[in-house]
């Protein structure tokens, strides 16, 4: 089944914040090998796993609202504002018909990841010293209890909210 991909415009079904031959062209601008030798079929599936991945991980981090209830993805968005940039200007309101290129290349990266390991993979707290006789588990209670990826993180800052419950004021 092909590839729904949302463009901008809440397309029904959408499964994917970015296109196969977009996704190629990122991959291949940065020498990753691997996505080349994936089939089409596999390309798409990857997508599909980032972007759940991109659902479950930021939808309670995205700057804005979204622009209908109904949407399958959190993207187009409403009232999503970026930083002054570097001459100190206005801040800038994101378009509320566009998928922001960032969002897209983190939804690329991901799904190369997707296409060999598992994004949101099962885990259990790390283990901080094992003894063997008596036998002994300490476990480490700063463990990370899910899985990060700050590239990704580090790609998308300018779109997610600073904190729970955190809402930037922005003056006219």
């Amino acid at each position: 089944m092909a590839l729904i991909v949302e463009d901008g415009t809440i397309v029904a079904g959408a499964e994917s914040y970015i296109t196969v031959a977009a996704a190629d062209t990122y991959h291949s601008n940065r020498g990753a090998t691997t996505w080349a030798t994936l089939t089409t079929a596999a390309k798409e599936q990857a997508l599909r796993k980032a972007t759940d991945f991109m659902l479950q991980a930021y939808r309670q981090r995205w700057k804005g609202a979204r622009m209908s209830a109904t949407q399958a993805l959190d993207w187009p968005r409403a009232w999503v504002y970026l930083e002054p940039g570097a001459n100190d200007e206005f801040p800038n309101l994101v378009a509320d018909d566009v998928v922001p290129v960032e969002v897209k290349n983190a939804c690329a990266s991901l799904a190369l990841r997707a296409s060999s390991a598992d994004l949101a993979p099962d885990l259990s707290q790390g283990k901080k010293r094992v003894k063997v006789g008596p036998i002994e588990t300490e476990y480490d209670p700063y463990s990370p209890q899910s899985k990060r990826y700050a590239a990704i993180d580090a790609m998308l800052a300018p779109y997610l909210a600073n904190g729970a419950g955190h809402v930037t004021v922005v003056r006219s």
